[in-house]
This record gives structure tokens, sequence and C-alpha cells, in this order.
């Protein structure tokens, strides 16, 4: 998302575990020169010129066409970019006079529609109140990618304002974007917020993409989609630019189908940024190339702790889990059982009180740099925009989340103060950093949550287990790979780790790809039943 609102369940199960089901197709979907082909293999064939970017471009802008708009129609491309095709004859032109800036050079990204662009495509979080509004510069996400060669192919749907408007919300809709679909099953949701990015890239809609998280947001519609997907430390990606809900949570990061393309995109987007002040970190002094963690072998020796209260998942994602978890120990890792963490269901309460003080406030600051170009000034202004809207705005569900973070005050409050400090001290000091130390870990290991549950508008998400919590909140960067399928349906593997973690976090999910292979592309199913 960000946030999948009071609730911690998410998407898990199945690496070897084939279970019988019925499956009823759509129609077939055109076959695609570039289905499932890695960024790095693009980076190839561009390099030999066997294609150009423009033709690259063009292809994927014609699978948006057959799978999105029509087809399946999976609704994940929010809006197109109408200059993709004309930036990418730029960077063939600019590769055939100078070379490529780097191994992103001419590959097309997708990014989330609440990072801000200073082009042709608008900034709406997925909301009506936002149509019209005009950032005046790339958020600096979008600018590491220009200035990494990539180019911007649109931006995807999500759930609307990140998921952060209601808590009986229905991932994967906004009252711009409509509703996005499950490329493994239609009537299955993607989750949110990054349910756009999901989609896309897990139908080859493009290679790579852009999500953000909060609390789930990107390993949550990862898991659900069959993709990697990292959340990185806090303040390791910039967030200038991009609608916020919390200050302390906050985080963009790569969503990819193998652990090397997402390693490939992260390159591209890290850095520092003197706007934001959480990247002014001794850590990002000297750039880590992550490519070169990527190891085969990465297991073999690690130490990994076994996370096992696990509520809300169900008997089959847990047996996928044990099967992961004899795959890890197949390939060297030593595992520690039963390392829960504090703070893994324990704090709801804290955080969900500090990101409604940290989303007025934040939400409030990017209003205002929108200046005159904004049709909504404040918070206060987006919920009367909601009530004045409501058969287009909450069709589905209202808006209690907006209305109880307007009546917080600021973030000097003492009942913020307090919730921030529980927050810290549950799920770093006394939990993941406490953990780690004291049995010696590089990592925490856990299932990421349940299949895709099937989209419901009437009742809202119906989550079966997750575990993004204790990383979400302590800031600290988590990783999610394909484990395997339930009844067609895919689910993940999760490992985090203490702050500035991620070359650890890509080696060991690396080595568990390598050893396992157990992602398998999307059937663009109508539905799959038991």
């Amino acid at each position: 998302m960000p946030f999948e609102p009071s609730r911690r369940h998410f998407l898990a199960a199945g690496a070897t575990l084939a279970l019988a089901s019925e499956v009823r197709s759509v129609p077939a979907t055109p076959s695609f020169e570039f289905a499932d082909v890695s960024v790095a293999e693009l980076a190839e064939h561009l390099k030999t010129g066997k294609f150009t970017s423009r033709q690259l471009t063009e292809a994927y802008r014609a699978r948006i066409e057959a799978i999105d708009a029509a087809g399946p129609t999976l609704n994940s491309v929010i809006e197109p970019n109408p200059d993709a095709v004309a930036i990418a004859e730029s960077l063939d032109k600019e590769r055939k006079d100078k070379g490529p800036r780097g191994p992103m050079h001419g590959i097309p990204v997708l990014i989330k529609d609440n990072i801000d662009t200073a082009d042709k495509m608008q900034t709406t979080a997925g909301s009506l109140a936002l149509v019209g509004a005009k950032p005046s510069k790339d958020a600096f996400i979008a600018k590491k990618l220009r200035d990494a060669g990539a180019v911007i192919l649109g931006k995807t749907n999500l759930s609307e304002w990140a998921n952060f408007r209601s808590s009986n919300s229905t991932s994967g809709w906004s009252s711009r974007g409509g509703l996005t679909r499950n490329p493994y099953a239609l009537d299955r949701n993607c989750s949110g917020s990054s349910s756009g990015t999901g989609a896309a890239i897990a139908a080859s809609l493009c290679a790579v993409g852009i999500g953000t998280e909060t609390d789930g947001s990107i390993v949550s519609p990862s898991n659900n989609c069959g993709l990697v997907g990292l959340k990185p430390t806090v303040g390791l990606v910039s967030r200038t630019g991009i609608i916020p809900i919390s200050a302390s949570q906050d985080t963009a990061g790569p969503m990819g189908r193998t652990v090397t393309d997402v390693a490939m995109l992260l390159d591209a987007i890290v850095g520092r940024d003197p706007d934001d002040p959480a990247t002014a970190r001794d850590e990002l002094a000297k750039p880590v190339d992550y490519m070169k963690s990527l190891d085969a072998k990465g297991l073999k020796g690690a130490r990994l702790g076994v996370l096992r209260k696990l509520p809300g998942f169900a008997d089959r994602t847990l047996a996928v889990y044990e099967e992961a978890l004899t795959v890890l120990k197949k390939e060297g890792a030593i595992l520690i059982d039963e390392v829960d963490p504090k703070g893994f269901t324990e704090t709801d309460d804290p955080e969900m009180i500090v990101l409604q003080y940290e989303f007025k406030d934040g939400l409030n600051k990017y209003l205002a740099r929108l200046g005159d170009k904004a049709p909504v000034k404040s918070l206060a202004d987006v919920i009367a925009f909601n009530e004045k809207n409501k058969k287009t705005e909450m069709p589905f569900f209202d808006q209690d989340l907006f209305v109880k973070s307007q009546a917080r005050g600021p973030l000097t409050d003492k009942a913020y103060i307090e919730a921030w400090a529980a927050c810290v001290k549950m799920t770093r000091t006394e939990g993941i950093d406490a953990v780690l130390t004291k049995h010696k870990l590089d990592a925490i290991v856990a299932p990421t949550g349940g299949p895709a549950w099937l989209t419901d508008l009437v009742t809202g998400d119906h989550f079966a287990g997750g575990t993004s919590s204790p990383a979400a909140i302590a800031g600290y960067p988590a990783i999610t790979v394909p484990m395997g399928l339930i009844a067609g349906l895919p689910v993940g593997l999760s490992f985090f780790t203490r702050a500035w973690g991620e070359a650890t976090l890509l080696k060991l999910a690396f080595a568990f790809e390598q050893a396992t292979k157990a992602r398998q592309a999307p059937r663009f199913l109508a539905t799959v039943t038991m």
C-alpha cells in the first residue's frame, strides 16, 4: 500500500503443494514476445541491438491495450505516459551517440499514481479530489529513474489514498481508476495499496515497477501477484514528491518478477535527497552495488530466526511455509526456531495513532506545496470533497480514517509522542534488534501472507494472515519472494532484518529463489475454486 488499515493478515502458501481445483478461463490472451523477460535480458538485447527501446516501449504499450484495457481487463495502469515512445526514441539516440547511462537505460518502468511527475500525467493517489493538480517538479525517485535512463511507461492504479481512507476498504479500488483485478484469478484481490503495480508486472505489462509501503503495501501485493517485492529501510529511498501517509514508515521500493530485477531497480533509485531528512544518513555516504550481493549459495551458514506466532494463517499456508523452511535448511541455513519478536501482535493501537497524526501533518504539507494548483488545500478539504461527491468517491466504503486523522492535533501532542515511543520500543529495541542480537541472526523468516482472497465490494477485504508489521513499524527492510502456489494462487516467503540490511535480504532471497524457482506466470483465470 502504504497501509492495510488495522489488519495484519496477508498472503502465503505454496511451494510444491499442488491442490486440486476447478478453474474457468477467460478467452486466451495474445502471445507476447517479452512475457516474463527479465530486465537483465532486456538490457542485453538493447545493448546488442536486437531491438530498440522504442520498439520495447511500443510493445509494452500494445500489451497494456490488449491485456489491461481489453481482454482480461486488469485495470492496473491508471494512465499511460503519452510521451513514453518519444522518450524511448531519444534514449535510443543517446545510446547510439554516447553509450548507455547504465543497466536501466531504455528500460520501461511503471510507477504508482502517488508519485509526482511534472509531465502530462497526473498524480492523484486514485482520488478525484486531485484530478487537475499539477506538481511543479518530479518526485526525487522519478528524477532518479529518468537520470538512470529508464522510460516511465505510465502510472499504476492503487487503493485510493494508499488504502488509508477507510478501515473497511476494498484493496485495489480507487474512484479515479476503478478496481484492479488479479491476473492469476480475475475475481481475486491484488491487495493494496500497490495493487496496480503488482498486477501489471505479474502480467508482463512492464518488466519492473515502483510501489510504496507504509505497512504491507509492497510485500502484500507482491505476495498476491507472485512477485519479488522489497520494502527498503526508511531513508534509503527519498519520499519527496510522494503523497504521504507516515513520515516514520513510508518508503517507495522496487517490485519485479525476479530478485535480480529488484536489485537492478533498487540500484537506480537509492540516494540522498536534501529535501528528505530521512536520507541524510551515514549509510548512504558510500553507495552499495546491490547486484553484487546476489549469491546462489547465500543461504549457506546464514542464521535465520523462524517466526512461529502466525495468527490468521490457514493450515495450507503453514504447510507450504514448512516446505520453505525445509528448503532453507537444505541450502545450508541454520534455523533458530520460535524467535518471535515483540511488536508482532501488540502494535495496532500505537501504530494507528502514529499514522493518523502523521497523515494529517504530512498530507497538509504535501497539498500546501502544490500551491494554487491544488484543487484541495488540506485534509479537511478532501473530507469535504468526498462528502460532496459521495456517489463517485464513496460508493463502497467511507472515510472514517480521514475523519479520525483530522481530529488529531500537532506532532507535539503527548499522545503522538508516547505512541511513537511505544512503536520504537516494541519493534526495534525490544523487537527485531533484540531478537537478532540475542540469537546472532542474519534475518528473520516468515510467510508473507495467505493466498489472494475473493474481492468483495460489499464487506471489504478478507486477509488470511500477514507479517509485514514488525519491519514496517520499525522502518526496517523486508523482502518477499514467491514460494509457491495454492490452487493456482501465489504466496510468498518474507525475510526481514535490521536497518540498512538490504544487501543481506537480497542475498538470502536470491538463494531461495534459485533453489526453488517457485514463481509461475499468471493464466488470467476467470476464477478458481477448491
